[in-house]
């Protein structure tokens, strides 16, 4: 799965959760569904002395969430309040992305070495070094460069963990409880990014205004935190995650698993109308890319720079609690929609319902309101409408590219597609910063004329399965690796 609020895909697995009441239709799109019933098929159902999946998938989620949170929101807060300028923090953090974008490359090789719990818990003692090692570096001259490293190694472990938390879930939970879970995995996941784009920046405001401490002392405690808290998940899965079912791909070694990686990517794109359907998933968020890197920048930029002069306490108030609580609400409602008229037939309201609400922005660029109920109701508007118009994403990408030979990995791709305009977006948005001379209405105002061609593509997307159970592909299903 991908990053914040695409970071917000994981929490659409609730959503999916609502549409497999729609029939076979949606149902036969689900990433769940067919390569779970085949692999457990192949492996026995949980014995009595099995580890109960409330003892270790909220916790999982959760150690998912976190991480994905701190990379990919929470360090520009940081930058932003030590000083780093808006069109630096633009440019080093989106970079941070590429794991999520180059995850596929290596998901296959996890497959054949170890165990996929092995990978999770190694990947969450990792993440806890490397932030410890973050927390360590900002007090020091050179603080930027060496956090930007240290944040570089939470990415790429968050990302395997990601590929390696999902497969656990998947091979190990029978498809019964996958669909009972499912929401719960979206629930913690979200409160995951509540914990650190909502409670911890808003940890630091309070330290900052009502203890007196600088703001790096407010942020080598909250990252410490953060740190403490993978090291707490990675002592707890091993004594409850368990190890998950081994794929076809388990023992071959480096060669297997580089033959079945160029054999996923030779027939992911082979596809039918493939690249007309890339297109329309990258686009589909482009202009939720710059609202996504420099909202928060807003929010906090003082009067004088034209922003909304909102402290950290604030900030984690709306933009992280209760901006991920309403995308939850609307990735909720987008689901029954979706259960209600098929993909297709809701596919072109979704995305007008993701990009209209940009308005939002450029109203709150444009009149600048001092009342912070104010702009915590507009927030959520925005938040509420990504929720719901990323359902749109997330289906099409299992129903109409995922199916076939290798869906897991083809998944994999298709969300690392998407992690690529996060990158793509976040790293230009510094230079349309600088282009508009440093005005946010005129930067949220580009931002509106960007939200155009996701909706165009969004009426052209192809739909080459039109919820066809490609059963054939089902039962030639090659397991490489999770999402």
């Amino acid at each position: 799965m991908a990053l914040a609020n695409e970071t917000p895909s994981r929490g659409l697995h609730e959503a999916a959760a609502r549409i497999r009441a729609a029939g076979p239709a949606i149902q036969s799109g689900h990433p769940r569904s067919r390569p779970a019933q085949r692999q457990h098929e192949a492996q026995p159902a949980m014995t009595q002395t099995s580890r109960h999946p409330l003892t270790w998938v909220p916790s999982l989620y959760l150690a998912m969430g976190l991480p994905n949170v701190m990379v990919g929101v929470v360090a520009a807060i940081i930058y932003k309040n030590l000083g780093v300028s808006n069109e630096d923090i633009a440019l080093y953090t989106s970079q941070m992305y590429l794991p999520w974008v180059l995850k596929p490359l290596w998901a296959p090789l996890l497959e054949t070495y170890r165990s996929k719990r092995f990978w999770v818990i190694g990947m969450e003692f990792a993440m806890a070094a490397a932030l410890g090692l973050v927390a360590l570096c900002l007090p020091l001259a050179d603080f930027f460069r060496l956090s930007l490293a240290f944040f570089w190694i939470v990415g790429f472990a968050s990302a395997t963990q990601d590929t390696c938390a999902d497969g656990v879930f998947m091979t190990t939970v029978s498809k019964t409880d996958q669909a009972r879970y499912s929401g719960l995995q979206g629930m913690c996941w979200n409160l995951g990014a509540v914990i650190a784009s909502g409670l911890l920046v808003s940890l630091t405001g309070w330290l900052h205004n009502h203890m007196g401490l600088s703001w790096v002392q407010c942020w080598v405690i909250v990252v410490a935190l953060a740190a403490a808290a993978m090291a707490l998940f990675g002592l707890y899965h091993l004594r409850v995650l368990p190890p998950g079912w081994p794929s076809h791909l388990h023992g071959q070694g480096l060669a297997g698993g580089l033959k079945a990686t160029a054999e996923a990517w030779v027939t992911f794109f082979q596809k039918p109308q493939i690249w007309m359907m890339l297109a329309v998933i990258f686009f589909y968020r482009f202009g939720e890319g710059f609202i996504e890197k420099f909202g928060p920048l807003f929010l906090l930029d003082g009067a004088a720079a034209g922003g909304l002069g909102l402290d950290n306490e604030a900030l984690g108030h709306i933009n992280g609690t209760v901006g991920t609580l309403s995308f939850i609400a609307g990735a909720f409602l987008g689901g029954f929609f979706v259960a209600r008229r098929t993909l297709p037939r809701s596919f072109f309201t979704l995305a007008l319902v993701l990009n209209i609400p940009h308005l939002t922005y450029f109203y709150l660029a444009q009149t600048l309101p001092a009342d912070t109920a104010t702009i915590a109701v507009v927030v959520a508007l925005e938040k509420f409408g990504f929720g719901m118009g990323s359902v749109g994403h997330m289906l099409y990408m299992m129903q109409q590219i995922a199916p076939g030979p290798f869906r897991m990995a083809h998944y994999a791709m298709a969300t690392g597609v998407m992690a690529l305009t996060k990158w793509g977006t976040g790293s230009v948005s510094g230079l349309l910063w600088n282009a508009v001379g440093h005005h946010y209405s005129s930067f949220f105002g580009w931002v509106l004329v960007f939200s155009v061609p996701p909706v165009l593509l969004a009426w052209l997307a192809p739909f080459p399965q039109d919820g066809r159970e490609d059963t054939a592909a089902a039962g030639n299903e090659a397991p490489v690796g999770a999402h």
